[in-house]
């Protein structure tokens, strides 16, 4: 399994002195396969270890719920994790006979910072987006502005897929990656977001319950 991480300096747009308030979405159909990567790391958050341990932080399944997510961020978040599939070295134009880099590795985990410009460009910073869904979430984070919201700090969790095709359940490669994706995912919370936030006082010990829209 490869680890790649991306982190650009991103803007701190929270209060100071205000409970952290961070959005985990977890994104993809669960019957096309791979695409189910994002919600199967939502149920791991919650069935491991009691979630994330933090009042501020709302773990959600939103599937192939673009709106949803649209309406939830217009109501404010400090901070959004993005957890998704990422295309196959196919899906980004590279061919059989081209050399294949880690990051495109069935399996391998990326962390990505996403600044405003990847937004204007409605991509990956390192391809084109994956778009199995009828959700593309870099088109949800465009619109926001348009409809009175503004983009968060915002990292997108991503697992390059193995196969997309119809079906439920993960390939081996990325079963494999879910426990390295929610490690990813509760650093974040508790070591790189605070780091790029103003300090807010220490949260309490509790988990708010997985949402499903």
């Amino acid at each position: 399994m490869n680890y790649f991480l991306q982190h650009p300096e991103a803007p701190a747009l929270q209060t100071p002195g205000t409970q952290t308030r961070v959005l985990v979405a977890g994104i993809g159909n669960i019957f096309r396969g791979d695409d189910g990567f994002g919600p199967e790391v939502i149920t791991r958050l919650i069935d491991t270890a009691g979630g994330v341990g933090n009042p501020g932080v709302r773990l959600v399944d939103y599937g192939i719920r673009g709106l949803h997510l649209a309406l939830d961020l217009l109501d404010g978040v400090d901070a959004l994790i993005l957890v998704d599939a990422l295309p196959a070295p196919e899906a980004t134009g590279a061919g059989r006979d081209e050399k294949v880099t880690g990051a495109m590795v069935p399996g391998s985990i990326r962390i990505l910072a996403i600044g405003p410009e990847d937004i204007r460009s409605a991509g990956l910073p390192f391809g084109p987006a994956l778009d199995p869904h009828g959700m593309d979430p870099f088109t949800v984070l465009k619109r926001l502005s348009a409809m009175g919201g503004f983009l968060p700090l915002t990292y997108l969790v991503g697992c390059t897929v193995a196969s997309i095709e119809d079906g439920i359940g993960l390939s081996r490669e990325v079963s494999r990656s879910v426990p390295a994706a929610v490690a990813a995912v509760r650093n974040l919370i508790a070591t790189t977001i605070p780091a790029r936030l103003p300090a807010v006082a220490a949260p309490a010990a509790n988990v708010q319950g997985r949402q499903q829209l």
